[in-house]
């Protein structure tokens, strides 16, 4: 992810707004950004990736 750049932050309204840089029109999120984005649990993030593999939405390699 060479010279791509993701910012997270809460606008002055209190609502959480994302600010990002996109590398081959492909935007890369870890569980903490994804929790922080969608205002929600790490618990929450892997049961929908779990579930994105296991419906075969994506292969996990």
């Amino acid at each position: 992810m060479q010279n791509s750049e993701i910012k997270i932050y809460k606008t002055s309204d209190g609502k959480t707004s994302i600010e990002v840089s996109l590398e081959n029109d492909t935007v890369w999120l870890n569980q903490y950004q994804l929790e922080e984005l969608f205002s929600t649990n790490r618990t929450s993030i892997n049961k929908h990736i779990l579930n994105i593999y296991k419906s075969g939405e994506l292969d996990e390699s």
